[in-house]
């Protein structure tokens, strides 16, 4: 008994070592042990509560998949905010004397801190203004994909070729961002086509729209249109232009599957597909290549 009162004598004097003094309070090993798990268990729940809040109570609402992620994120992170504060006040840490902390912070931040203070705040602005948002599909820089997910930092998107991408979240904000999905999930995309100067525009207009009417991916209660687009070196170019809210994060499939088409009716109906041609004229020369004879 004497040994077991000794180890709990002991274990309580090393949890009770004063590490360090904040103003009033004193930091020992027993309080860094709570403040650590206290923040874990608070990240754990506050990430719970957003799963839930996304996952559950907005789930039956008609608020957008995007909007519903943002909502769940901002109560994510004002239930950190909160239940810092809380951890702190509960276990006696004197708040004032984090005033040199945030000092220290800040000369943190004017030396290496910058990219990542920036890119958190971008985040909020992000969640706030929403310029983009879970499922849109956007294309910033080099990078074409719909976004999955916006955290503190980062924004994650994926290609086409099902690549992640993580984009700091400063270069929604700061460059020139490409929303195919911001006001409503449906786009009008333009396809180039080029035939023979022999062939008749009219003939070329119907079988383009006829193709656009038979591809179940191009919507059909928004009409399509074939613009004459110019007198090519070679051909003569026109531009079939359709709607499609299915194939807005694959353009490439449903250009694919229409130009498959147009080849098929163009070789039935004989119109001939135009390629680079050159006529050379020789004017002189002549005389001389008949005296090498």
């Amino acid at each position: 008994m004497e040994e077991k009162g000794s180890f709990w004598e002991w274990l309580g004097s090393i949890l009770n070592e004063n590490l360090i003094s904040l103003g009033d309070s004193k930091l020992t090993i027993g309080l860094v042990l709570t403040l650590v798990l206290s923040f874990i268990a608070l990240f754990v729940i506050s990430e719970w509560v957003r799963r839930f809040l996304v996952k559950q109570v907005l789930k039956k609402s008609q608020i957008e998949k995007g909007t519903k992620e943002s909502i769940g994120t901002m109560v994510k992170y004002f239930i950190i905010l909160g239940g810092f504060f809380s951890i702190l006040q509960t276990n006696g840490i004197d708040l004032t004397a984090f005033g040199v902390l945030a000092g220290a912070i800040g000369v943190g931040i004017g030396f290496g801190l910058q990219n990542i203070t920036n890119n958190f705040i971008s985040g909020l602005i992000i969640l706030f203004e929403r310029p983009i948002k879970v499922g849109d599909r956007i294309e910033v820089g080099d990078v074409n994909g719909d976004v999955i997910q916006i955290s503190a930092r980062a924004t994650t998107v994926v290609t086409n070729d099902n690549i992640s991408v993580i984009v700091p979240n400063s270069q929604f904000i700061d460059s020139q961002v490409i929303n195919w999905s911001h006001n409503e999930h449906r786009i009008r995309f333009n396809f180039p086509v080029g035939v023979s100067y022999k062939e008749d525009p009219e003939k070329i207009k119907k079988i383009l729209l006829e193709v656009a009417k038979e591809n179940t991916g191009v919507l059909q209660n928004l009409e399509s249109d074939v613009l004459f687009d110019s007198y090519g070196d070679n051909s003569l170019n026109f531009n079939l232009r359709v709607w499609t809210s299915e194939y807005v994060n694959k353009p490439k499939v449903l250009k694919s599957q229409l130009y498959y088409a147009i080849f098929k009716r163009f070789t039935e109906e004989k119109i001939e597909i135009p390629f680079p041609q050159r006529d050379l004229h020789l004017k002189s020369g002549f005389e001389k290549l008949e005296n090498l004879s």
